[in-house]
């Protein structure tokens, strides 16, 4: 997999902060908990990043990613009931 350390270390990050605060929560916590968490795991980071959609080259919009990794991955956290 070619960012596969990466991947595991945000993965990584997450499990501990699921394990610690388990279910039930808002995302806004688990995206703080996150924030606190992701610097353990040796990740640089961006939170609530705005980036540019492109289609064939032409921008077409822009969304905001909760997290953009290491300048490679973004992040979208999702809390379920």
């Amino acid at each position: 997999m070619k960012y596969e350390d990466l991947t595991r270390r945000i993965i990584a990050a997450a499990m501990k902060v699921h394990a610690t605060l388990g279910n039930g929560f808002q995302e806004v916590i688990y995206q703080r908990a996150m924030e606190i968490e992701m610097p353990y795991h040796n990740l640089a980071f961006e939170r609530e990043k705005e980036m540019s959609i492109h289609y064939r080259g032409i921008e077409i919009g822009t969304r905001r990613v909760d997290f953009f990794v290491e300048k490679l991955i973004m992040v979208e956290l999702k809390a379920v009931i």
